[in-house]
């Protein structure tokens, strides 16, 4: 099964995996599972980074690299995902949150997640 990650579990997966539950390590874990990270995660931690955020630390080269190393697949974002969020409801405002569930639509991929507004979308969307 193919899986996109949302920022935070990406980030829990690579620095503090007790924060995720058995069941989404279990997931993560699976060979049979092919996992994504998108092009938008690794903007937004990029941003918040710059920013000061606590939460969002560390080089973001690295990251990403390390992120590949480990067999996650990168998902570019396309006009098709951008022009998706259109029509989403506007249950989230938050931009990078809006275009992770339009990828996960658009690509028929389930995307993991631990906040609760994004798990309100209709779709492929697996709540932690």
């Amino acid at each position: 099964m193919k899986f996109l990650l949302d920022t935070h579990i990406l980030l829990w997966a690579a620095a503090a995996p007790e924060k995720l539950s058995g069941s989404f390590r279990e997931l993560l874990a699976d060979e049979a599972n092919q996992l994504y990270f998108s092009a938008a995660s690794l903007w937004e931690i990029a941003i918040k980074c710059s920013l000061g955020r606590e939460d969002f630390q560390g080089d973001v080269h690295v990251f990403r690299r390390a992120l590949l190393d480990n067999g996650y697949l990168e998902l570019p974002i396309d006009s098709r995902h951008a022009v998706n969020t259109c029509v989403l409801p506007a249950i989230h405002k938050d931009p990078f949150d809006r275009m992770l569930v339009s990828q996960a639509i658009s690509e028929g991929m389930k995307l993991l997640t631990a906040d609760a507004k994004i798990a309100l979308y209709s779709g492929p969307i697996l709540k932690m």
